[in-house]
């Protein structure tokens, strides 16, 4: 089980963020929706506060990269293993710091990499 912490989590079924929070959970995994509004993702609470204390495995990003800068430093004081950069989330200078950190930057959809067992 890969606790993971989802960036951009919204109550809106359509919006690819509350599709992996609700997938990542039918996997068995721990999820830790975060989002700018509270609200809830199929009974888990968004979360409005920057978990600390806390570890994860993975972190997904579902905000574009003009939306990043304020969590770099977060993130990376997370030490996560690895943080997954979904479609339209991609950015370069980010993922060098991540991996110059010892944090894996992988491009890839949260979605796909589920389905097909490499999550």
């Amino acid at each position: 089980m890969k606790r993971t912490l989802v960036i951009g989590a919204s109550e809106k079924p359509e919006r690819y963020a509350y599709k992996a929070s609700v997938m990542l959970n039918e996997y068995k995994h721990d999820v830790y929706p975060f989002g700018q509004k509270a609200g809830s993702i199929e009974g888990m609470p968004i979360e409005t506060n920057w978990p600390k204390d806390q570890s994860f495995d993975t972190v997904t990003l579902y905000v574009g990269p003009q939306n990043q800068d304020s969590y770099y430093e977060p993130i990376l004081a997370l030490k996560p293993k690895r943080v997954v950069f979904n479609p339209g989330t991609e950015n370069p200078a980010f993922e060098a710091r991540l991996e110059a950190a010892g944090i894996k930057a992988l491009e890839a959809c949260t979605l796909v990499l589920l389905r097909t067992g490499q999550y």
